[in-house]
């Protein structure tokens, strides 16, 4: 008989452990889901990026510069790339690319940059960005904080959002390189006119509002030929 008391307890104690490791759960996903745990992201100045040292990744021009020199004369809109084989970055890409003729008409270049270049990544990239890619081996257009999002990333219904919207336009893509570096664009003005938009991705897919990017780019002020 004194085993009857015994199992209803080992009973009531494992529907507790139960109901303990649901409730862990459910309150882990409730938290990946808001930006809690997420790091601010920190406002990069011109002075910062300027300084940037870039490689060209063309076969014929190997050479590294600093990144002032792209929006020296004529601004620039640029993306920093999460990864180049992700889907997502892929779909932001192809986005960004189709403004490429009225950008073309007010005179601003397109341009991204990726922190690592592997195997022919940064080539299958350009079919869907249409503009210059180079490399930011110091990933300071990821900072100046570099920011990360982990695997937690994959339980936030915002992120399976992205997942759904950029799988049904048809994109594709693999699991080459880094990727929990969170990237960004940024539309840059002439010279010292400074950062006009900076967008920091939130989250995997978060992408950067077009109209917005187009209405920056208007901003920019061409300098003189002469203007150092």
């Amino acid at each position: 008989m004194s085993s009857l008391p015994d199992l209803e307890l080992f009973t009531m104690g494992m529907w507790s452990i139960g109901l303990g490791a649901i409730g862990v759960a459910v309150t882990g996903i409730l938290l990946a889901n808001t930006d809690l745990f997420l790091s601010k992201p920190e406002t990069a100045s011109l002075e910062f990026l300027e300084t940037t040292k870039l490689k060209s990744l063309r076969e014929a021009e190997e050479r590294t510069f600093k990144a002032g020199e792209l929006w020296k004369k004529n601004g620039a809109v640029i993306m920093a790339v999460r990864r180049p084989g992700c889907f997502l970055c892929r779909e932001e890409a192809s986005e960004l690319s189709s403004l490429k003729p009225q950008l073309d008409r007010l005179g601003v270049p397109l341009y991204a940059v990726v922190k690592e270049k592997i195997g022919t990544e940064v080539e299958d990239f350009q079919h869907y960005f249409k503009g210059e890619i180079f490399l930011d081996e110091t990933k300071k257009f990821y900072g100046p904080h570099k920011r990360k999002m982990l695997l937690m990333g994959l339980i936030r219904l915002g992120v399976w959002q992205n997942f759904l919207r950029a799988w049904k336009n048809g994109y594709s893509g693999n699991l080459e390189g880094e990727g929990f570096i969170l990237g960004g664009v940024y539309v840059i003005g002439a010279g010292k006119q400074g950062v006009l938009l900076e967008h920091r991705e939130r989250e995997f897919g978060d992408k950067v509002n077009l109209q917005s990017v187009l209405e920056a780019a208007e901003k920019i002020k061409p300098q003189a030929a002469d203007t150092e």
